[in-house]
């Protein structure tokens, strides 16, 4: 009797890791349902739901990145670039892309494509504090990172550039144009910020109210921040933005990541380019979305005052006057990110102006 229950229980326990092993093979070959795919955009590679870190780790680029070392304010940083070739014929010249501050070089992709397509070298860092760079905690400026620009034009053995800079690259575009006129060819500034001065409507904030507001971690709050930069919502197009600011609230160095976003947005404050518009002598191409109303600092405002800012018509029409060699492109319909709502557009009008 006691060799019947002492099989019975062998027999049963075998049973029992057979189930098991089954059950975990199961689940080894379920397929993730942290990837969100992107059907309708063959460009846009799946992006998974998991923690992002703050240098990017792990989200593809459109083209290899690499990087080069620097000294920043003491602190030893690595600035993350891609550089990419033309494609059938050459033409001998190189275009600089300089993104925006809540984006990094992956979304110029259709611009890379259509200047490499078009003979252009085409050279798209991260700047220091965005992106694959390094994200110190120091006190940013547009001089630094115009510096940090030069150093890697000079690292490639790049003598000049036409310049394309959008919303705070536009701003770091004039920098460089104003600091470094023989470097600097031509110059395109797609919905530049900092052509109004925010210090004369919005009072100065404390790094640590900025940090507090860059903290977003909720997917709805992100979404509806980052709904004000297009006026039209597409969202196979643009809810990659979302999923990458959600991944990213994620990470163990969130903090730090809201740190040099607050540090930014003090740089921007701190450094309008109103003012240094007329001393811009490069043939300069103007691209302003007409529905665009982007500010920096609207939240601080009342209602009344905010309503006063980020008319981007009035603003892209001050600057054509401002700058003595400007061509004025505006589009309707369009907000805060031309080359993303309406790449073909703003690719034929950007190859004309380089062409020209």
């Amino acid at each position: 009797m006691q060799w019947m229950i002492r099989w019975g229980l062998i027999l049963c326990g075998g049973l029992l890791l057979g189930l098991l092993w089954i059950g975990m093979a199961i689940v080894r070959v379920q397929p993730s349902p942290a990837v969100a795919q992107s059907p309708n955009n063959p460009n846009l590679q799946p992006i998974s739901s998991e923690a992002l870190g703050i240098g990017l780790e792990g989200l593809p680029y459109p083209y290899p990145v690499q990087f080069m070392s620097l000294t920043n304010e003491g602190n030893s940083v690595r600035m993350g670039y891609m550089d990419v070739p033309a494609r059938d014929r050459p033409n001998g010249q190189t275009v600089l892309l300089l993104h925006g501050r809540n984006f990094s070089g992956n979304y110029w992709q259709p611009t890379i494509q259509a200047l490499a397509t078009a003979g252009y070298r085409v050279l798209v860092p991260d700047q220091v504090g965005f992106g694959k760079s390094s994200k110190p905690d120091m006190d940013y400026s547009f001089d630094l990172l115009a510096m940090n620009t030069v150093q890697l034009l000079d690292s490639l053995n790049v003598r000049s550039v036409d310049v394309v800079g959008h919303s705070m690259g536009g701003m770091l575009a004039v920098r460089l144009a104003r600091l470094y006129p023989n470097r600097i060819r031509r110059v395109v500034l797609e919905a530049p910020v900092g052509l109004e001065d925010y210090r004369l409507k919005v009072p100065p904030q404390t790094i640590e109210r900025l940090q507090q507001d860059e903290s977003l971690s909720d997917p709805t709050a992100i979404e509806r921040f980052l709904r004000n930069f297009v006026k039209t919502w597409v969202p196979e197009r643009d809810q990659r933005f979302v999923q990458i600011r959600t991944r990213l609230a994620q990470s163990a160095e969130y903090v730090r990541w809201t740190r040099a976003m607050a540090r930014t947005w003090q740089m921007i404050y701190r450094e309008p380019i109103r003012y240094e518009l007329s001393a811009l002598t490069q043939p300069t191409l103007l691209v302003i979305g007409l529905e665009d109303r982007i500010a920096l600092g609207r939240a601080y405002v009342s209602q009344e005052v905010a309503a006063t800012m980020g008319n981007f018509p009035e603003l892209g029409r001050f600057a054509a006057q401002e700058i003595s060699r400007s061509t004025l492109v505006e589009l309707s319909g369009i907000g805060h990110i031309p080359h993303h709502e309406s790449p073909e557009r703003v690719n034929q009008d950007l190859l004309s102006f380089l062409a020209g």
